[in-house]
C-alpha cells in the first residue's frame, strides 16, 4: 500500500499507536497549548529510525504537532498572531531547525509545504540526564510572561523560549 494511502487509512481509523498529550501553560493571562502524539522509541534510535536528521519531522505521532496561542507570542524569534500552527522540526546532531507552519492541520509530514512556513529557527541540542523512551514536549513557567518550551527524546532535548508580547 503507497505510503499515503496508508496514512489516510490510518487516519480515518481512530486507532493510534501513539499516546496522545496536551501540554499548556498560561502568559498574560492568555493560554498556549500544544497538542501532539507521544512515539515510544521501543529500541529504535532518534535520528537515524525515527526523526531521522536533516529530514522534516512533524515533531511527534500521527498528525502534525499543533500550537495554540491565544495572544500575540515570540516563539524563538517568531512571532505569532492568535491561532493555531503546526511546529515541525528537521533534527541534527548539534541543532535542531524548528519549523512554524501557518497550516495547522495536516496528517504528519506528508504534505508539508516549505512555501507554507511562518518562520524556522535554530535550538541547541543538549544531552538529557536519563533517556527519554516516549517523545515529551513540556512548557516550564520561567515568568508571567515567558516560559520554557523543551521537545525530549533518546537522550537528547532542544528548547526555546515562549514569550507574550
Amino acid at each position: 500500500m503507497p505510503l499515503a494511502r496508508f496514512a489516510s487509512a490510518f487516519q480515518g481509523s481512530g486507532k493510534r499507536a501513539s499516546p496522545h498529550e496536551t501540554v499548556s501553560v498560561e502568559l498574560s493571562g492568555k493560554t498556549i497549548s500544544i497538542v501532539y502524539g507521544r512515539p515510544y522509541l521501543k529500541g529504535r534510535s532518534a535520528g537515524k529510525e525515527v526523526a531521522p536528521f536533516g529530514q522534516v519531522w512533524r515533531l511527534g505521532a500521527d498528525e502534525a504537532t499543533k500550537i495554540t496561542v491565544q495572544g500575540e507570542t515570540l516563539i524563538g524569534d517568531i512571532k505569532l498572531s492568535p491561532g493555531s500552527y503546526s511546529l515541525f522540526a528537521i533534527p541534527g546532531s548539534e541543532k535542531w531547525i524548528i519549523i512554524v507552519n501557518k497550516v495547522a492541520d495536516q496528517w504528519g509530514a506528508f504534505k508539508y509545504d516549505q512555501s507554507q512556513d511562518l518562520g524556522r529557527f535554530d535550538a541547541r541540542v543538549e544531552k538529557t540526564s536519563a533517556p527519554v523512551e516516549e517523545f515529551t514536549i513540556s512548557l516550564g513557567k520561567e515568568s508571567g510572561k515567558a516560559a520554557k518550551l523543551t521537545f525530549a527524546w533518546g537522550g537528547e532535548s532542544v528548547s526555546t523560549t515562549l514569550k507574550s508580547v
